[in-house]
């Protein structure tokens, strides 16, 4: 497993721990849905 799948999981946990939506986290952080997916996806985190 990647760094950045391992990240994405870690984020991925957090997230629902505090019951949080992809798009509430997105608010929360100033970022848009779609890079929230992406990185707990595995995606890139820029």
């Amino acid at each position: 497993m990647s760094l950045n799948e391992e990240l994405g999981q870690r984020i991925q946990q957090l997230r629902k721990a505090k019951g949080f939506s992809q798009e509430e986290l997105a608010d929360r952080v100033g970022v848009s849905r779609q890079a929230v997916s992406k990185w707990e996806s595995g995606g890139s985190l820029r």
